[in-house]
């Protein structure tokens, strides 16, 4: 222990350390196990014979040799268990083997240390500090974990993971771990299992908004609103419109420089090889992001299908398959087989049997009722694919498909112009998806005039009526102004897109200064366009982080909220007409009078029934 204090002056005197003792060193630590001397005396009742030595207290052990302490410096490790005090010990006779020496005890010098005046110490307790510095890391890591770990295991994204609660359930069961050991919060997240497939109904009551991406205000959704859901959750089908926008440059481009009408601009086919390029990287990562979601939350991709609008998406990486396979540079492929052309087709003609019977059978989600500027995409597929198997040499498909996509164009073209009283206006974020009303028809053009062998009458009507829905959006400048960046900005980039490819087709047929100068004119406001709204997604997803906000539209509940409390009190003070109508009539009505009827009103000053006031015009 360390700094003893002498009650009585002693004078110094050297004692022999025993062999054992001397081994021990007192000053392994600074301040800790030392003996401070001092000048005080020693009353000999209060205390008793002792000395103690660095940690070991020995009673009675006196030997007439002087004490040396000399150097205390370690030689062997020497652990001794000594009582807590040496006020009245006694050390019973044993012997202690150090080093090779005996050091005899009998107990009989303890009466010779009272004789002798002693060196007294107070001892003090130092508790040896318990754990460690990693303990404590490894303690405070697992009070709070990293923002991204807590939300990989927060069991309420089970639901939407291809292995749903249930099956989690199952696994649990299967480990030998019991119910009453399960924690409450996975059973509460095993328990709340989605119905997947939601009718459209559902979608439309708890949704809002023509794109049904606005949650309603009595709804509720399953996943926590203040927090970030994981990325895959927050990653939508609609990300395949920058696929369009991208690879459909190549095929602009591409245009361009092999275009006899363009000829004068001296353009390479490099910038179509270096945009098919990056059209490809883009498709790829899209694509790979996306089925990965498929794998790992294959619950949310079904909402996503089951979706009234979130449906039409699902032809848009099909649509960037066939953009690729139009926009192939010379280089790389001259011709690609015919069999590519029947492989990407297939998967639109299962679509459209699915889409297409649905406007055409009723119900919750016939084309009256879900028709959007986004049902252009299950329309334009039929064009495109129709372009591209025509200039194969193909004859029956490309026809097959352009008779399927005319028909269904013409019907949604009239439905979206009437805007049906069961279709919301489009709120500002969402006017530029107006453009996909070019997208097909300038597409439907090029494929006619590639099944007829030119760029007949028929094809230029279609054409005309492509740039007049072009012209009529582009003046309306309001559309354009004051809101916030989107995804939705890219229905912009394939229907302008779009629209100058079937302009650099009619210049060919119709050459002139007019015609070339439009041509030039609409490429440039495309180019432009998507290098713009390249630049700004790429800032939102990589330096704001706020390119893929929550999906709350794959969230909503399966249950309707249950509808408020009704206080007929309260209707009576909101001006309920009914309720004010009767209220009126008890007021003003005679008992003494026959016609109930003529009591309607109060009566006037001047004796005179007057009318009921309407509800309008009564005092809140």
């Amino acid at each position: 222990m360390e700094n003893g204090k002498c009650q009585e002056d002693t004078p110094k005197e050297l004692y022999e350390v025993p062999p054992l003792i001397k081994n021990i060193s007192s000053v392994q630590v600074a301040g800790f196990d030392s003996i401070e001397e001092c000048n005080e005396e020693i009353d000999p009742p209060n205390n008793p014979s002792t000395l103690r030595i660095g940690n070991v207290s020995s009673s009675g052990v006196q030997s007439d040799a002087e004490f040396q302490l000399d150097n205390h410096r370690r030689k062997n490790n020497v652990s001794l268990s000594m009582p807590p005090s040496p006020v009245g010990v006694q050390l019973s006779p044993k012997t202690v083997f150090s080093t090779g020496e005996r050091i005899p005890n009998n107990g009989t010098s303890g009466l010779a240390a009272l004789e002798k005046p002693q060196k007294a110490t107070l001892f003090h307790s130092q508790p040896i500090p318990m754990g460690s510095t990693f303990e404590d890391a490894t303690r405070n890591i697992k009070a709070a974990p990293h923002p991204s770990i807590s939300r990989l295991k927060d069991r309420r994204y089970d639901s939407f993971k291809t292995c749903s609660g249930k099956l989690a359930r199952q696994l649990t069961i299967l480990r030998g771990k019991s119910q009453q050991q399960i924690r409450p919060d996975e059973t509460e997240a095993q328990e709340a299992v989605i119905e997947n497939n939601l009718p459209a109904e559902r979608y439309f009551a708890a949704l809002e908004g023509p794109e049904l991406e606005t949650l309603r205000p009595s709804e509720e959704i399953l996943l926590p609103d203040d927090k970030t859901w994981p990325f895959l959750l927050r990653f939508p089908i609609s990300s395949f419109g920058m696929c369009l926008g991208v690879s459909s440059q190549a095929i602009m481009w591409k245009a361009l420089a092999s275009s006899a009408s363009t000829k004068f601009l001296h353009l390479s086919l490099k910038i179509n090889f270096v945009l098919w390029i990056i059209s490809i990287a883009l498709v790829i990562t899209v694509a790979s992001t996306y089925l990965l979601k498929v794998l790992l939350y294959f619950e949310a991709v079904r909402r996503e299908y089951y979706h009234p609008i979130r449906v039409n998406f699902f032809f848009a990486p099909w649509i960037a398959l066939l953009f690729l396979a139009i926009g192939v540079p010379p280089s790389v492929a001259s011709k690609l087989h015919p069999a590519l052309w029947y492989v990407l087709m297939t998967p639109f003609l299962c679509l459209e049997l699915k889409i297409y019977g649905q406007w055409m059978s009723g119900g919750q989600r016939r084309l009256s009722k879900v028709a959007n500027p986004t049902n252009h995409l299950s329309i334009v597929g039929n064009f495109v694919g129709a372009l591209w198997g025509a200039s194969m040499g193909l004859k029956e498909g490309p026809i097959f498909f352009f008779a399927i996509g005319m028909a269904h164009y013409l019907v949604l073209f009239v439905t979206l112009y009437q805007r049906l009283p069961t279709n919301a206006t489009l709120p500002k974020e969402l006017h530029p998806v107006f453009f996909l009303f070019i997208a097909a028809p300038s597409v439907a053009s090029m494929a006619l005039a590639n099944i007829q062998g030119s760029f007949d009458n028929a094809s230029r009507m279609i054409y005309f009526i492509a740039m007049f829905l072009y012209f009529s959006l582009v003046v309306r400048v309001n559309f354009f102004r004051g809101f916030q960046f989107s995804l939705a900005w890219w229905a912009y980039t394939f229907p302008m897109t779009g629209a100058a490819i079937a302009t650099i087709r009619y210049s060919t047929e119709v050459t002139n200064i007019v015609t070339q100068v439009l041509a030039v004119l609409l490429s440039v406001i495309a180019t432009v366009i998507v290098g713009s709204l390249f630049v700004t997604t790429i800032i939102h997803a990589f330096v704001y982080h706020d390119l893929f906000p929550n999906d709350i539209a794959i969230a909503i509940s399966d249950r309707k909220p249950k509808p408020p409390h009704k206080n007929w009190f309260q209707n009576l003070r909101n001006g309920n007409s009914e309720s004010q109508n009767i209220e009126n009539f008890l007021k003003f009505s005679d008992p003494d009078s026959k016609d109930l009827e003529a009591c309607v009103g109060p009566k006037t000053s001047e004796g005179e029934d007057g009318n009921v006031p309407s509800s309008s015009d009564q005092p809140q």
